[in-house]
């Protein structure tokens, strides 16, 4: 059961990560004005989204060879813990940080779901 609730997980969490990536990398006028808010230059945001896409594509391989997986879970699960702080740092109301604290609850509920599967 846990291997098909990390696979479920894997999927999930690579869908949104590839797709808030995606919107990083494009970068319309919406997402440069939350870059600026945050403190960081577009060219940083875009970053941002090129590892929000690895780590996407790391749950997807994972999916096939946990190790990459693993990994990967633990770099979302960082990159959420960035995204925390970085809200709290500017000063953000609870509605704005929100789903990143929930993002890195799935991402660590996947980690968790990963490990008691091997």
């Amino acid at each position: 059961m846990t291997t098909v609730l990390a696979t479920i997980l894997a999927v999930v969490l690579a869908v949104l990560f590839a797709s808030l990536g995606a919107a990083k990398i494009a970068a319309p006028p919406p997402i440069r004005r939350r870059a600026d808010h945050a403190g960081f230059s577009v060219d940083a945001y875009r970053v941002v989204g090129c590892l929000e896409i690895a780590g996407a594509l790391g749950l997807l391989t994972g999916i096939a060879w946990w190790p990459i997986g693993a990994a990967a879970g633990i770099g979302l699960t960082l990159l959420m813990i960035g995204a925390l702080v970085t809200h709290l740092r500017v000063r953000d109301r609870v509605q704005e940080f929100a789903p990143a604290v929930v993002v890195g609850f799935l991402c660590g509920c996947y980690l968790v779901a990963l490990g008691t599967s091997r």
